[in-house]
Order: structure tokens, then sequence, then C-alpha cells
């Protein structure tokens, strides 16, 4: 397949919600290789269909180190269906080249979805590993949410797009997550 045009921060279909896969036709597995080929070409551990501009429920993660073989994952459809604990960590996006913020995310997530074949499969990700924030990361993107939504602190977050020409962030767009505080303010205590 082919390397695609990675959308920027800032382009209207980043916020769009994206389909349901009826069918895990060549069509869709065609845009898993298509997103495959572009997160390994610009070096990332994820990429969701909509940031190539295609809004379908699919996204792609490779967590796999420098000196290990790549070990790409397929979610066509996912769903996230148990969520557990707080950590905050430092996160970036292809769509936001070189711009890196503090986020909140769950430590813990068990998804379903189909594999590129059309199987259902549940995966547990756990202790706030790199694989746990991806999927979450690039779950919200298929929801038109973006990692930003999710930042610690809203002015430094400015500071930092603005670094890197990217707009502001959207105020209204700024997710309240009361339960993620309260579990980081009880680890703070």
């Amino acid at each position: 397949m082919s390397v695609k045009r990675v959308l920027q921060y800032g382009e209207k279909s980043l916020r769009e919600p994206s389909k349901e896969v009826h069918k895990v036709s060549k069509k869709i597995q065609d845009l898993v290789q298509d997103l495959l080929d572009t997160m390994y070409a610009k070096n990332g551990v994820g990429m969701a269909a909509p940031q190539i501009g295609v809004n379908y429920r699919v996204f792609v993660i490779d967590v796999s180190k420098n000196d290990e073989p790549i070990n790409p994952l397929v979610f066509i459809n996912p769903k996230i269906i148990k969520k557990s604990g707080a950590i905050v960590a430092q996160e970036g996006c292809i769509s936001f080249p070189e711009a890196y913020t503090d986020v909140k995310r769950y430590k813990n997530v068990m998804v379903k979805a189909l594999d590129i074949h059309g199987r259902p499969f549940v995966l547990e990700a756990k202790d706030g590993s790199l694989l746990s924030r991806a999927i979450q990361h690039e779950n919200d993107h298929l929801d038109g949410i973006l990692f930003i939504d999710h930042c610690v602190n809203r002015f430094e977050t400015d500071t930092i797009l603005s670094k890197h020409n990217l707009p502001p962030i959207e105020a209204d767009m700024l997710i309240d997550e009361p339960e993620l505080d309260k579990e980081l303010e009880t680890k703070n205590d």
C-alpha cells in the first residue's frame, strides 16, 4: 500500500466521529496497511484512520522497541470495556509534530475489537504502559477527541502548541474527568 498524508491539528475532519466498519473487506484491509505504512514512516506508536482523512473506526498500534521485531496490532470497531486507575504521562501525536504535553489517562484498560481478519479479540493493557495509553489515545481519535483534550495544564499546553505553530486548545473540547482527577489527588496525598 502506501504512506499517506497525515492531517495536522486544526484540520476539521480530525474532530469528526468515525463510522463503524460493517465488513472487514479488502478495502478495510488496504486501509489497515496504509495506516501501518504511514505509522512506521512517521516513527509513530499508533495511527488512527481519521488521521489520514478516513473516518472509519480503525486504528493500529506497535509498541515494540527498536531492538525488537515489529509487532503491529490492528483494532477494528474497538470498544474500551473496562478502565481503572489513573496516570499522568507525556504524550504526543503524529498530527501535532514535535508537540508533547502531560495528559491524564486511565492506568489499566481492556478493549474488545476485531482483527484484520474480522475475528473478535479482547486485550488488556495494564500499569500505565505505553500500550495502555496508546489504546486510549488512538480510540479517542475515532470519536474526534485529541490528546490535548486530556491535558493537565491548559495554559502550558497552549504555550507548547504556539511554539510549534499549532492552533490553541479548543476550550469547549477539554474533557472534565472527575474520577481521574480524584484518583490522581489520592495518589498525591
